[in-house]
């Protein structure tokens, strides 16, 4: 485990608290159900809201960064140690997304703007049960309006205005169709869902040379979006090579969703087992006498009336103190 993922995971740790389940089912039902994962090729959705003047050249781009950067994704579910085993399912990522997709919805849950899809059940159990896998993750890569308050480089002045950017979702699925997994995941105290590439950007420069508050809102240049896919930084799997700067961000914050954080404390504490033994309470006379609870006083009982031929007996007669000094001397017993 490298320093960076170990920060990750302690700060993950603080912030969870205890055990945190990001799946749409409880944990234990997910470990049985899913022991082999499928992770498919990269989508693109083509047809989604990307806007550039130049959108052929910025699908072209965004192709090649998918099939070079997916096997990233699998090598990371393979780190994690999640699950028995995790398959790369090859196969075409356009004919798929056409087969298996159904439609595409954008959404706007809890302020994140995002494009949910929805898949045909049938083509997605054939697709499932053709690679002998329990699930299959499916990766989307689409593109989206959204409404963000830019800042410029002095955060001196800002444009906000509905930007074109591109983003990236991801579900799991079984046989049956069912979302176990998704993100951008709801179920985190803190919801965050960053943004893939921004196809667009607010020119405060040539406002400011020019004097002016109109801010022209311009599409990044087809070099400038090729250069950032392509550049690479260091794996978070040390025997992967270099991935997409881009999509190792993405990467790391889908993969903190994919993990199970248990808290290693609770495992130390003594788990109890059973009914205890009944606790036997016995009468045992101390050894040592118990100091005298002071009583408060009572008034002293009538003497019974003497019987004939009998002396009254002394635990009726009144107690008058000793003076100090005094000698005590028994009294023989009388019968």
């Amino acid at each position: 485990m490298t320093p960076r993922t170990l920060l990750l995971f302690i700060l993950l740790l603080f912030m969870t608290g205890c055990a945190s389940n990001y799946y749409n089912v409880p944990r234990e039902t997910y470990e049985k159900k899913v022991r082999v994962l499928g992770v498919a090729p990269i989508m693109l959705d083509a047809d989604s809201e990307i806007r550039h003047p130049e959108k052929a050249e910025v699908l072209k781009i965004v192709r090649e960064a998918n099939r070079k950067n997916e096997a990233e994704l699998v090598n990371i579910l393979k780190g994690n140690g999640e699950y028995f085993s995790v398959r790369f399912v090859d196969e075409e990522a356009d004919q798929l997304f056409s087969t298996v997709v159904s439609r595409r919805e954008r959404r706007d849950d809890a302020g994140v703007v995002y494009n949910k899809y929805f898949y045909k059940g049938d083509e997605i159990k054939k697709y499932i049960e053709r690679h002998n896998v329990d699930a299959v993750m499916l990766v989307t890569v689409s593109g989206i309006m959204m409404n963000e308050k830019v800042y410029s480089n002095n955060f001196t002045a800002y444009l906000e205005e509905n930007y074109n950017n591109l983003i990236m979702t991801a579900q799991i699925l079984d046989p049956d169709g069912m979302v176990l997994w998704e993100y951008p995941n709801f179920r985190q105290r803190f919801i965050t869902f960053p943004t893939l590439f921004a196809l667009q950007y607010p020119d405060f420069e040539e406002a400011r040379a020019n004097l002016t508050d109109q801010v022209k809102l311009k599409f990044k240049s087809i070099p400038g979006v090729n250069r950032a896919f392509t550049q690479t930084e260091t794996s978070f799997i040390k025997s992967s090579k270099p991935v997409s700067a881009l999509y190792n961000k993405q990467f790391a914050e889908m993969s903190s969703f994919l993990q199970y954080f248990r808290n290693p404390f609770d495992d130390k504490k003594a788990k109890q087992t059973g009914n205890p033994p009944p606790i036997v309470k016995e009468n045992v006379s101390s050894p040592m006498p118990q100091a005298p609870v002071a009583a408060p006083p009572q008034q002293t009982p009538l003497a019974p009336a003497a019987v004939q031929g009998k002396p009254v007996p002394r635990e009726f007669e009144p107690v008058k103190p000793l003076d100090p000094g005094t000698q005590l001397i028994k009294e023989p017993e009388i019968k």
